[in-house]
């Protein structure tokens, strides 16, 4: 399909968990909330506009937002229920359109392709807007053009209602920050800006070749998407139901620390795929073999998570259980259930900015070199 027939609407959902907790709490409207971790090495997840007056913004430490507005509501995040709002969210999309994708707990994207010979594409995105909203009690904002990657900027610089015509989708980018383009982290941006590249129009005009030479392989996908370029297809949405691996010895053993160690490896392998992947597990199972076949099973349920220390921690918790017959084992595994999206920089609200960072480390260079070169120590 050509450039110039494809129509794509991104829908971002409004300052979503403040939203939702409004929703649940009407007294909150109007007042400063912040979301997330209330102890002292809390992050702030979420905050409102209220709140923002202030300064303070997400990922800053809870203590320091409270600094800067001691009279501030903190409520602790509630997953579960932020997830049960964003499948609301797409069964009404769904309803009345022929492709969705859910690229996160906040928003959607719309393939809108050839429905502008019947209703007029914005049109359309503008009722469904509406319906989104008289549905579900949330507020949303669209863009709409040829591709995702340039409707998802509209969807954050327009005023609620957005379209780019097919053609204009690099004048519309030019002026604009290079942090904007989806998928620039601060790593990239920081190496660009350190080269005098601030915005989007100057970041296209740099041959392909050069981007390449500095970043690599991913330097061809950020010169098309500065270009406003964007084949990516809107992939419909299928629920995971679960992440597991199962490890056999080669030698039946009933040693507690190769037990232990494998047990980490197996959790650590999955907990990055959960990562990668976006997603958070609030169901962890241990599976148990012994040499004669005799096999259990035990799971717990977590609050949600996708980061090793806990995951670890619940899966050696549920193998003590489990290993009651001291006797050899032949199998052990584990697997990850009830999934949600989400990503471990919301997740991590009761740990220190620290502790982000080094996951961020750790997975960036699982991801560049393979996940054999950093493991966690027994």
């Amino acid at each position: 399909m050509q450039g110039s027939d494809r129509h794509i609407a991104h829908l971002d959902m409004d300052h979503f968990f403040v939203a939702v907790e409004r929703l649940r709490d009407s007294s909150l409207k109007s007042k400063p909330i912040l979301i997330g971790g209330s102890n002292d090495r809390g992050i702030v997840a979420a905050c409102s506009d209220e709140a923002k007056k202030f300064g303070i913004h997400p990922a800053m430490p809870m203590r320091i937002a409270l600094r800067l507005c001691k009279y501030a509501t903190v409520l602790k995040t509630d997953h579960e229920v932020y997830s049960q709002y964003s499948k609301l969210i797409y069964e009404i999309i769904k309803d009345s359109t022929p492709l969705v994708e859910r690229s996160n707990l906040d928003s959607f994207y719309v393939d809108l392709s050839g429905m502008d010979k019947f209703f007029g594409c914005k049109k359309f995105t503008n009722a469904l807007q509406t319906k989104v909203h008289k549905e579900s009690g949330l507020l949303s904002n669209y863009g709409l053009a040829s591709n995702k990657v340039v409707s998802k900027v509209a969807a954050r610089e327009g005023n609620g209602q957005l379209a780019i015509p097919f053609g204009e989708e690099k004048p519309f980018l030019a002026p604009l920050s290079i942090t904007k383009i989806p998928g620039v982290g601060t790593e990239t941006a920081m190496k660009l800006i350190k080269m005098g590249v601030e915005t989007i129009k100057v970041l296209s005009d740099i041959p392909v070749e050069m981007l390449q030479n500095l970043l690599g392989k991913s330097g061809n996908e950020l010169w098309r998407r500065a270009n406003g370029i964007d084949e990516s297809p809107v992939i419909p949405f299928q629920e995971q139901s679960s992440f597991s691996t199962e490890f056999t010895f080669q030698q039946d053993t009933i040693d507690l620390q190769v037990l232990h160690s494998e047990l980490t490896r197996m959790t650590e392998s999955i907990g990055f795929v959960l990562r990668t992947q976006h997603k958070l597990t609030g169901c962890v199972t241990v599976k148990l073999r012994y040499s004669d076949g005799d096999t259990h099973t035990l799971q717990k349920k977590i609050p949600y998570a996708n980061v090793d220390h806990i995951l670890v921690k619940v899966a050696k918790g549920l193998f003590q259980q489990l290993f009651t017959r001291r006797v050899l084992v032949r199998l052990v595994g584990v697997r990850f259930t009830n999934l949600i999206p989400g990503t471990y920089q919301i997740d991590l609200f009761e740990d220190s900015q620290e502790m982000i960072k080094l996951y961020q480390a750790i997975d960036s260079v699982k991801k560049r070199y393979g996940q054999k070169y950093v493991q966690r120590a027994s």
